[in-house]
C-alpha cells in the first residue's frame, strides 16, 4: 500500500505538479531570456512555473511566507513557515533543450525543513518526503526510496556560487586518480542530482555554495535526510556551520569518508 503523505507533503506535490506541468508544456519551444548576470539567466518558462506554484501556495497556505527563485520573498513576512521554490533548477539544461531539469518545493517551519518534493518533469517522476522517510512516486505509485553506493556514480557540480578555492576544487577531484579509480564522475548541472542520491541512483553528489534558505537545495537536501544519507559540508561538518561551505551529500558512511578525504586532499 502506498504511504499517505501528510497534509504539508500533499501541498509540496501539488505545488511541484503545478510548476512541472508548465516546465513539460514550454520543453522544446523557444525561450525569451532574461539575463541575471553576464552567465545567468531565466526564461519566461522559470517565471511561468514560478507563478503557477505560489498560485498552488497562497491558496494552500496562505499565511505562510513563500520565497521564490524570481519573485523572491513575499507573504507573511514574519511567519515561522516558509515555501523555498525553484521553479526550473537547470534552466542552461532547459534551453539548450537537455532533458535534466528539476522543479523544487520545500517548507521551512523554524529551522527545519518538514516536507519537500522535488519533480522531474521530462520523466515524470517526483521524489517527495514529509520529514519520515521519502518517496518517489511515478503516476499513483509510491515506491519508497533507499540510497545506495552500487552505482558508484558521483555527481559533481562545476557551477559553483560561492567558490572555495583552498578546500574544493571540482575539476582537480574529478581527474584524482584515485577518485577515478574508485567512482564515475557526473556533471549534472540540477540538483535532480541529489533526489538520485536518495534513490539509490548515484553514490554521491558535491557541491560548492551556502544553503541557508538555498531555494535550489533545500528540498533535495531534506530527502536526503529523510532516508539516511549522511550530509554535511565539506569539511565533515553540519551544512552551513559556522565558517562552513558547501555540500557533501552520499549514500553511506563508507562513500562519504572516502570524498571527504579525496577533497581535503
Amino acid at each position: 500500500m502506498s504511504p499517505r503523505p501528510g497534509p504539508d507533503a500533499e501541498v509540496a506535490l501539488a505545488a511541484t505538479s503545478a510548476g512541472a506541468a508548465v516546465v513539460r508544456a514550454r520543453y522544446g519551444s523557444p525561450q525569451e531570456r532574461f539575463a541575471k548576470t553576464a552567465t545567468d539567466f531565466a526564461t519566461a518558462t522559470d517565471i511561468e512555473a514560478e507563478q503557477a506554484i505560489l498560485a498552488v501556495l497562497r491558496d494552500a497556505r496562505p499565511h505562510d511566507a513563500l520565497l521564490g527563485e524570481e519573485s523572491g520573498r513575499t507573504g507573511a513576512v514574519r511567519a515561522d513557515r516558509t515555501w523555498l521554490v525553484d521553479p526550473l533548477c537547470g534552466t542552461l539544461n532547459f534551453a539548450a533543450t537537455t532533458p535534466l531539469v528539476a522543479v523544487n518545493v520545500a517548507l521551512r517551519d523554524g529551522a527545519s525543513v518538514v516536507a519537500a518534493a522535488v519533480a522531474d518533469p521530462l520523466a515524470g517522476e517526483a521524489f517527495w518526503t514529509d520529514g519520515d522517510g521519502a518517496w518517489l512516486r511515478r503516476g499513483f505509485d509510491d515506491t519508497r526510496l533507499e540510497p545506495s553506493p552500487v552505482s558508484a556514480l558521483v555527481d559533481v557540480n562545476l557551477d559553483a556560487v560561492h567558490p572555495d578555492p583552498d578546500r574544493f576544487r571540482p575539476a582537480e577531484l574529478l581527474g584524482h586518480p584515485d577518485f577515478r579509480a574508485r567512482f564515475g564522475g557526473r556533471v549534472l548541472s540540477t540538483t535532480l542530482a541529489l533526489a538520485w542520491v536518495a534513490a539509490g541512483r548515484r553514490a554521491a553528489y558535491v557541491t560548492d555554495g551556502h544553503f541557508v534558505d538555498n531555494v535550489h537545495f533545500a528540498a533535495g537536501i531534506a530527502l536526503c535526510r529523510a532516508v539516511g544519507c549522511v550530509v554535511t559540508d565539506l569539511r565533515g561538518a553540519e551544512v552551513d556551520s559556522a565558517g562552513g561551505s558547501g555540500l557533501l551529500a552520499a549514500a553511506d558512511r563508507e562513500t562519504h569518508a572516502a570524498l571527504l578525504t579525496l577533497i581535503g586532499s
